[in-house]
């Protein structure tokens, strides 16, 4: 494999995680708050700084790094966790109209894979970029905060409630 899309010790990351098949699943809220739960737990108990985060319809874009753990591992975990959680909470919502639909889909995702018992949530790569300096840093933060604008889903980025450019962001984030 590539070591462009590797992550090592030390590093500052540009990471994308999306749903497969771009399934706008985090257009309820209840499953992008499991997310901004999963990612401060991990802020806290797994030593993943986050510097920037958006939580769009149907991925997260993320700056971050690690001091404790392996980014990668933390990333499996939080994938792996994240995934069960939400599909379970998709399984259990009695008020989800899309649940038949959406559980088909992670089903039929799935059948490529193996290693997964019934579904697939999450696409298998996470391609982080190694974030070299300053102004790439603050280019990342600007092209994920401003997402949600792009998108067409707010007109200013700190309207955006799952995202980092908003004053009262959700998410935990790194000082410094």
């Amino acid at each position: 494999m590539s070591e462009k899309y590797k992550t090592y010790d030390g590093g500052t990351f540009f990471i994308t995680l999306s749903v497969v098949g771009w399934i706008d699943v985090f257009t309820r809220r209840e499953y992008a708050d499991e997310l901004v739960d999963n990612l401060n737990y991990c802020s806290e108990h797994k030593g993943m700084k986050i510097y920037s985060y958006c939580i769009m319809p149907s991925h997260l874009h993320m700056i971050c790094s690690t001091e404790k753990e392996k980014l990668s591992d933390i990333l499996r975990d939080f994938k792996s966790y994240s995934a069960k959680r939400i599909l379970s909470l998709i399984e259990d919502n009695p008020t989800e109209s899309r649940k038949e639909w959406l559980l088909y889909l992670f089903r039929f995702f799935k059948q490529s894979i193996r290693h997964n018992k019934d579904y697939q949530f999450w696409q298998q790569h996470n391609h982080p970029l190694d974030i070299t300096n300053a102004k790439m840093f603050q280019q990342k933060i600007d092209y994920i905060e401003q997402n949600p604008v792009v998108a067409g889903l707010v007109t200013d980025a700190a309207y955006y409630t799952f995202s980092s450019a908003n004053p009262d962001g959700l998410v935990k984030l790194a000082v410094g």
